[in-house]
């Protein structure tokens, strides 16, 4: 990538997760190369100032990792998109097995793309290594007033679900808690990447009985209870990320702790209905979960653009 299409990272050679003493430090050493009085040229300097600029203040570095999902992102320097993804129907949005050579499994040790043993000399990675090696990044937190507790008692639950039943049997697959909608000021509760597919996931505490799901409401009896608004921010998602196949999934946990309860009835939703979230309980998202992760193109693969722009973007 040319240095008139790099992103402000890039262009002060930082990670997307550096601190502020890591992005002054790193413009005082490509202010000193690139100033036109020590050799260097007015252009790259105009880059390395205003990518110093808007990294630096909190609240244009927020909206700077964050308009890409808009797709609006430019590079005040350069007019450049921020974090392209690879277009659809790439190399990276198909599969990378190749004819006579065996197929990655889920169950495979990650595999870092681009891999880490080949980064250019004098560059820096989109995170480090040690970093894109967690399986799992951030946890619930607190926002709003009212609800709290028990909201983030019942986000711990599915990490815990997440982490105890899906992620083992994934070594590639990367946990991410507490995001931020791109499309929206709502939240994602959990997004789970493996490869090249990504599962968003919110839940829900209900008693234990069972809940017939119509496509739009679950009703038990006379209730009839709306589950969170999921379906236009797997939307969101997949915009954002055309390399992906994105699906939303939101649990219904007991206050028993009871993978199997409530019971989730499907046969009541609407002829030949496309579903874009599955409401499932506990037990229906850890197989579902797991099922869609490990059947996508390298399940094995830790996708690091990908990663890098769900962390700092949203996170």
């Amino acid at each position: 990538m040319s240095e008139r299409n790099s992103s402000h990272y890039q262009v002060l050679q930082v990670a997307v997760t550096a601190t502020d003493k890591e992005i002054k430090v790193a413009y005082r050493r490509a202010a000193r190369t690139a100033h036109p009085d020590h050799g260097g040229d007015a252009a790259a300097f105009r880059r390395v100032t205003a990518a110093y600029e808007t990294l630096i203040d909190p609240q244009r570095r927020k909206a700077y990792d964050r308009s890409y999902a808009a797709g609006t992102v430019r590079d005040t320097a350069n007019d450049e998109a921020h974090f392209d993804a690879p277009p659809a129907g790439s190399r990276a949005s198909a599969t990378v097995h190749r004819p006579g050579s065996a197929r990655n499994t889920a169950g495979d040790p990650p595999v870092y793309v681009p891999a880490y043993d080949g980064v250019t000399p004098g560059s820096v990675p989109l995170i480090p290594l040690a970093q894109a090696s967690q399986q799992v990044h951030g946890m619930p937190r607190k926002r709003g007033i009212f609800g709290a507790e028990a909201r983030i008692q019942r986000e711990m639950r599915t990490v815990q679900l997440l982490t105890r039943q899906v992620l083992p049997a994934i070594p590639a697959a990367r946990l991410v808690n507490g995001l931020q909608s791109p499309a929206d000021n709502s939240h994602i509760d959990h997004a789970v990447l493996s490869g090249y597919r990504l599962a968003l996931v919110n839940s829900m505490l209900l008693p234990k009985g069972a809940y017939a799901w119509d496509g739009r409401t679950l009703n038990h009896g006379a209730r009839t209870i709306a589950p969170p608004q999921l379906a236009h921010l797997v939307r969101a998602m997949q915009d954002i990320f055309p390399e992906l196949n994105v699906t939303g999934w939101t649990v219904v946990l007991s206050p028993t702790g009871n993978l199997h309860e409530p019971v989730i009835d499907h046969h009541r939703r609407p002829s030949g209905a496309l579903e874009t979230v599955q409401i499932v309980n506990a037990a229906g998202m850890v197989r579902g979960i797991k099922e869609f992760l490990a059947s996508g193109p390298a399940p094995n693969t830790v996708n690091v653009p990908v990663l890098a722009r769900l962390l700092r973007g949203m996170h």
